[in-house]
């Protein structure tokens, strides 16, 4: 059991080194050795829990794909509908691209062009705001003359935008951005019955903090 233990442990540490380095080089440039070093793990152990630096960037992206899927997985509430849902998993994966350097990484790995990437975050994004505009269509949560394919292509396009540029400017993913974002973006969006209850900061008992709350990649 302790042994396992410490596997477990040196594995998460070399998940973590693994991320923080691709977030900060990039896939191609990371090296097993930085990582190894990152993780105060040696090159045999590094090898014994991963074959090559492409297993490290896949297991790098699953973690973030549970993350967001953790996000994606839940269900509309009572007040607000599925509008509200759409807002607080905004604000959920901009919390997880502010404060978790795996999510930030996997986003990144994901959309790297030189390598194959076996996921596509931003695609997983995509496909749920598309479900959650199509339930409020359903609904009648929309305002007249907005189509879910319109709404959908507006916060794709934007939240997407926010997680890249995020990578270099922190205050682009932080709790008081995206409550901009909403804010500025509701009055076109919803229906007028449903716009007063819709909480543009989210609805969750407590905002993520700040960039300056960040993980140590980001001071």
């Amino acid at each position: 059991m302790v042994k396992q233990e410490r596997a477990a442990r040196t594995r998460e540490a070399l998940i973590r080194a693994a991320a923080e380095i691709f977030a900060e080089e990039g896939f191609v440039t990371a090296s097993i050795a930085t990582i190894s070093r990152k993780a105060g793990v040696s090159a045999g152990g590094l090898h014994f829990h991963f074959g090559s630096k492409t297993e490290l960037a896949e297991a790098v992206e699953g973690r973030a794909v549970e993350a967001v899927r953790r996000i994606t997985a839940a269900v509309p509430g009572r007040s607000g509908g599925a509008l509200q849902l759409l807002i607080d998993g905004a604000h959920g994966l901009a919390a997880l691209l502010a404060h978790d350097v795996v999510v930030r990484a996997g986003f990144g790995l994901c959309a790297d062009w030189r390598r194959d990437a076996g996921c596509d975050l931003r695609r997983i994004w995509q496909g749920w705001v598309q479900d959650v505009f199509r339930a409020a269509e359903r609904d009648e949560q929309l305002a007249d003359g907005v189509s879910p394919e319109d709404g959908a292509l507006a916060v794709v396009a934007a939240t997407v935008g926010f997680e890249v540029l995020g990578a270099g400017e922190p205050d682009w993913v932080s709790h008081r951005s995206l409550t901009r974002f909403w804010a500025l973006l509701l009055p076109r969006l919803a229906a007028e019955h449903v716009l007063g209850v819709l909480v543009a900061e989210g609805s969750g008992a407590e905002p993520a903090a700040g960039p300056q709350a960040a993980d140590d990649d980001h001071q």
